[in-house]
């Protein structure tokens, strides 16, 4: 869904708009100028489109106007398209010219410029003073009276349309999301995919604050990448947009296909970076812890640092067989196609059906080395026919008749003889158990 937002000096009229666009009154509206503080959200009626209520844009030192107005400047930067509404009986100010500028700056999404409160050509002023604002023609509207709406919703149409161009593009683009603690190098791994400085890099930890997703190719692959805030420990955030930026790394993993949690080489592993990991895992999805600065490791110390890394992934998560830990470092490039083209395997691989007979044979293989236990009840296990019922994470479903307490052992058992004949050993792969209930069993 495309998301719109309507942006503007404070008393344009831009919680009337909303209210009308959405057929709510969920925008508070009033004569008096900052009413509106927060970013609001709604549906246009009947429409596809998701559209963002703002705070007026103001120059200001009060704390609240000014995150106020730093929400409305974050939901300009993630938009599709703006309504940006100027007021027709005012004319054209100072403030209005400055923050179309800042506009123009943050983003590059189609502007639709509304000179609202136009319902009395009386009181309107000089129409040809908003050309110089530098979004072409200015639309005429009355948001109160629902005047010159057609015009609006034919520049959604145009958005739409491009939008839906846009998604099944990116549908086959592979969307990897970077993670990890602050200042690993999260955005120097970014810049050098991009073979540019596009992300800010300093010494300084918490630099990266939004999830910023970045269309590219890399290795013959199109891909959009997500570098995102950097993650700490709840006890050590005490900062409000340290809290939103946190949450918003963390849901770039359920909509990434794969994540690459960024650690320093040069530190010890903290149980901060193990939590991200059991998150992606719980996801389902493909994990690449990527060992960054390893070039600033001695030699005589890499296979011991690695082994020990290793093994601390492998003894935390039974979902997965062989965690992907792979040394690269971001700054120098050494290692970073290699990760790639090890990522690009494991995602075809992720997305492939293997054959139901071929999953049959393995498991009967694992049975007759290793019968299943007897259950409380002392009755034998007995499984029947098993399949794959999905992806991301893998899951297998196993009919079974008699036990249906199934130990977790076995069941680890029997997802490594799995995964090990399957190749999908870096993927989190789930064991289901149907209990067939046949009566003539």
């Amino acid at each position: 869904m495309i998301k719109i937002t309507i942006a503007g000096r404070p008393n344009t009229g831009k919680s009337t708009l909303f209210n009308a666009l959405t057929g709510s009154r969920d925008a508070l509206v009033h004569d008096r100028p900052g009413v509106t503080r927060d970013t609001i959200e709604g549906i246009v009626r009947e429409k596809p489109y998701k559209i963002f209520d703002t705070a007026g844009l103001e120059n200001t030192k009060n704390a609240i106007s000014l995150n106020s107005t730093n929400s409305a400047i974050n939901a300009i930067t993630i938009s599709d398209a703006i309504l940006f509404v100027v007021d027709g009986r005012t004319g054209l100010t100072s403030e209005d010219i400055e923050w179309a500028k800042l506009v123009r700056r943050k983003t590059k999404a189609p502007v639709l410029l509304l000179v609202n409160k136009t319902e009395s050509e009386k009181r309107l002023s000089d129409i040809h003073d908003f050309y110089k604002l530098g979004f072409g023609k200015p639309v005429t509207i009355s948001a109160e009276h629902k005047i010159g709406f057609d015009e609006i919703y034919r520049f959604l149409e145009g958005i739409n349309d491009t939008e839906s161009s846009q998604e099944q593009m990116n549908s086959n683009q592979i969307k990897i999301a970077v993670l990890g603690q602050p200042n690993v190098g999260k955005s120097t791994l970014v810049n050098k995919v991009l073979g540019e400085n596009r992300q800010i890099v300093m010494d300084e930890p918490g630099i990266t604050r939004d999830t910023v997703k970045i269309p590219t190719t890399f290795y013959g692959r199109n891909i959009i990448l997500m570098d995102t805030a950097g993650l700490r420990r709840k006890s050590n955030v005490k900062d409000d947009v340290e809290t939103l930026s946190a949450l918003k790394s963390l849901d770039a993993i359920e909509k990434a296909d794969v994540v690459i949690l960024v650690v320093d080489a040069t530190k010890n592993i903290e149980n901060q970076a193990l939590g991200i990991a059991a998150r992606v895992y719980d996801a389902g999805k493909i994990l690449c812890v990527a060992l960054n600065k390893w070039d600033l490791i001695d030699a005589e110390e890499r296979d011991e640092k690695l082994l020990k890394l290793k093994h601390q992934f492998t003894n935390s998560y039974h979902q997965i067989i062989k965690p992907m830990i792979l040394a690269i470092s971001a700054e120098k490039g050494s290692g970073v196609k290699n990760m790639f083209k090890r990522i690009y395997e494991q995602y075809d691989i992720s997305n492939s059906d293997a054959p139901t007979s071929l999953i049959n044979k393995i498991i009967e293989k694992l049975i007759e080395t290793r019968q299943p236990p007897m259950s409380r009840l002392k009755r034998p296990m007995k499984i029947k026919f098993a399949r794959q019922t999905g992806h991301h994470p893998m899951k297998i479903t196993i009919n079974v008749g008699g036990a249906s307490d199934i130990p977790e052992s076995y069941t680890r058992y029997i997802r490594r003889g799995l995964a090990q004949a399957l190749k999908w050993e870096h993927l989190p792969i789930v064991i289901e158990y149907k209990k067939d209930d046949n009566p003539f069993d």
